[in-house]
């Protein structure tokens, strides 16, 4: 089947052959039909099937008509995506697809200047690509008018609504029109929150191309089993291998992946890192460093699984095993995208043997292991201290210079005091005054606007079942 078969705009088909593509993806084919019927549309492909163009190749369709005689003033499509990372990746789509169209395309999302923003959604720009949370801000000041609004995306769909940004997309659905096309698309979509999208969708279409939760075939995957002090050493022995030229490396925490990419430089590999403490610009050079080449290892966290489309990534590494099936499934999916070949090679210590048993059963086979060649798993790796800042009162008792009155630099001997010195346990002293916490529980968390996971707000964490973990930690 060509593009063409599918009743796709003319000037969008220009478009789509100028990109080089030829033949619809199945969940393209699968798609697109039903959305330029009008219907709405839950799509489930695995990760690297093209389901961007999914969406955007129809609906550009549509709009065609409607931007085309210059007549349409106000915003007539939203598509809402959990990262800003992901929110760039579709409006570059958009952008090469509706290249022939006369579309005022806009972004809305954390971490930049909001006076853009809000001058495009004022002007009434006619698709807004936006992360829930800043939207919602802008929203609440009312700086946006959705009345015109036809057409309504939830890209990465169970990520959104299981990572704490229903709260969000509720209140936005309900100041949209209800007469209008609502699509649904993303990788992974449990059961649970199946259920909960039928409250914005009208009589959807399902369209599900291969197993739910299913890596790509096109991945061959591994496991490398290592005791935890030894992956790092592991991890720069792999990348001296030839094949391992553009490695996405995965950890939990923000502060890990800054480590381990200053580990990697100090043995003379190149590399970047994303994570949300990065800035916009860091994240945007990050990106453009890893793509160009100039550095051939990217270290982030999971915010980098969703949405991150680099072409020629030969190798994901698990440097920490993760711990969802949709973040495994999301993370190698980086690699091996659009049909071709790549590795994903997953590091397991003991304790994450219950999570990749849990994992193993989940996709209904195992995975090989391999032992690296040439590297020794009984070396000793010593211990190094991390540089983290020192407690404001660690070393109240060493003087860094001569006190007044004294001479030679040495030291009037303390008087012991009357008053205990508070015990240290790392909170931060103030004066001896401590913020009270209400219930005299677990300390409140300060509300940020962006959190790890892009534009993450203060809405409730992950219900418990809405995701599913490999083992109750």
């Amino acid at each position: 089947m060509s593009f063409s078969a599918l009743g796709l705009d003319s000037k969008v088909l220009q478009a789509v052959k100028e990109a080089g593509y030829t033949e619809p993806t199945p969940i393209q084919a699968a798609a697109i039909p039903p959305i330029l019927a009008g219907h709405d549309l839950i799509g489930i492909a695995q990760t690297g099937t093209g389901k961007t163009a999914a969406f955007t190749l129809p609906m550009l369709t549509r709009l065609a008509a409607v931007v085309g005689d210059g007549r349409q003033r106000g915003t007539c499509a939203l598509v809402l995506a959990p990262t800003r990372e992901l929110v760039l990746q579709i409006e570059e789509n958009v952008k090469a697809y509706g290249k022939h169209l006369p579309l005022r395309v806009a972004t809305v999302f954390g971490g930049v200047g909001e006076n853009p923003q809000i001058n495009a959604l004022r002007a009434g720009t006619h698709l807004i690509i936006a992360c829930p949370g800043r939207l919602m801000d802008l929203m609440q000041r009312r700086y946006a008018d959705f009345s015109q609004l036809q057409y309504l995306v939830l890209d990465e769909a169970d990520r959104m609504l299981d990572m704490g940004f229903l709260p969000s997309i509720r209140q936005i659905v309900r100041s949209l029109p209800p007469k209008r096309q609502t699509l649904l698309f993303s990788a992974t979509l449990s059961k649970e929150i199946e259920t909960l999208t039928h409250e914005f969708q009208h009589a959807p279409k399902t369209v599900q191309i291969g197993r739910r939760s299913n890596p790509a075939e096109t991945v061959t995957q591994l496991v490398y089993e290592v005791p935890k002090s030894l992956k790092t050493a592991l991890l720069v022995h792999l990348l001296k291998e030839p094949a391992m030229d553009m490695v996405l490396v995965f950890t939990r925490m923000k502060h890990a992946a800054d480590r381990l990419a200053r580990q990697l430089e100090q043995n003379g590999v190149k590399t970047a890192t994303l994570h949300s403490n990065r800035s916009q610009n860091q994240r945007l050079k990050a990106l453009k460093d890893f793509k160009s080449g100039v550095v051939s290892v990217l270290v982030a966290t999971d915010i980098a699984a969703r949405g991150i489309d680099v072409d020629g990534i030969s190798h994901v590494v698990n440097y920490d095993f993760p711990m969802h099936v949709e973040d495994y499934v999301h993370r190698i999916g980086r690699t091996g995208r659009a049909q071709a070949v790549g590795d994903a090679i997953s590091f397991v210590t003991p304790e994450d043997h219950g999570e990749l048993r849990a994992l193993e059963r989940f996709i209904g086979r195992g995975i090989v292991r391999k032992r690296a060649e040439g590297f020794n798993y009984a070396q000793v790796v010593p211990h190094v201290v991390e540089d983290r800042p020192r407690h404001p009162q660690q070393g109240r008792g060493q003087q860094r210079g001569p006190q007044r009155g004294q001479s030679g630099g040495q030291q009037r001997p303390r008087q012991a005091s009357s008053h205990p010195r508070p015990p240290q346990d790392g909170r931060p002293q103030n004066g001896g005054a401590s913020r009270p916490q209400s219930g005299g529980g677990r300390p409140q968390q300060p509300v940020s606007g962006n959190r790890e996971g892009g534009n993450e707000r203060h809405f409730p964490s992950r219900p418990s079942s809405y995701g599913r973990r490999f083992s109750p930690r």
